[in-house]
């Protein structure tokens, strides 16, 4: 049996035993039926998205209307997912050394009550450990799903190197679906948020998909007021 599963093992029947302490007779006695669901409730539970979460909320067609849109949201998704892995990479060593204290201290002590403070602390930490190891194994599972999806959308279609490439079409989509939305319960806030991105859009969009600086907007602007 593995270091990981031995960790599991004990979130899943050891630690039982201590929460049963602090119980009344009746709470024990109902929570130690349940002993085998909670279990497998520990062993099944969701902790992140699902794969049908990322591609139909995550990843939906409002927020994310074109390929690329969609492909660059899953590079923050997987970069955000692995940043927290590596920070949960540096709990999981100062778990190490704080298990090694405690342990320590435990063999070290005499006092009947810093033993059984120590042990609590061990427990504790055993727990601990066995938690993050179980949001470490998800944050992995996730960042594999986000790698599916990048080669699903990658098509070549895009340029898959500067996110900035492919803004000015994705979210002027995105505005004309938030746009869309709005009703006459739509608050003036949420108008402005709205439109005023929409019509900067539509200001400096160029017909081939660019972006149009502030200076060539202003020249662009007189121009057509010349023209008119």
């Amino acid at each position: 049996m593995s270091k990981q599963e031995n960790n599991q093992q004990l979130a899943e029947t050891e630690d039982l035993k201590h929460i049963l302490a602090v119980l009344t007779p009746k709470d024990a006695e109902e929570i130690l039926a349940l002993k085998d669901e909670l279990k497998d409730n520990w062993n099944k539970k969701q902790i992140f998205r699902t794969e049908t979460e990322m591609r139909i909320s995550v990843l939906n067609d409002a927020k994310h209307p074109t390929p690329a849109s969609k492909y660059w949201q899953s590079v923050r998704e997987q970069s955000a997912h692995f940043d927290a892995m590596m920070g949960l990479s540096f709990e999981l060593r100062k778990n190490t050394v704080e298990k090694l204290r405690i342990e320590k201290k435990l063999n070290e002590a005499e006092d009947e009550l810093d033993i059984m403070e120590f042990q609590i602390d061990l427990d504790q930490n055993v727990y601990g450990r066995a938690c993050m190891e179980q949001v470490a194994h998800d944050r992995v599972r996730e960042i594999q799903t986000w790698s599916k999806l990048k080669s699903e959308l990658n098509d070549g279609t895009f340029d898959d190197q500067n996110v900035n490439t492919h803004q000015t079409l994705s979210l002027h989509k995105t505005l004309q679906n938030r746009v869309a939305t709005l009703n006459a319960s739509a608050s003036p806030s949420e108008v402005m948020n709205a439109l005023g991105p929409l019509q900067t859009v539509e200001r400096l969009k160029t017909e081939d998909n660019k972006l149009l600086n502030f200076t060539e907007a202003k020249k662009t602007h007189l121009l057509g007021q010349k023209n008119s």
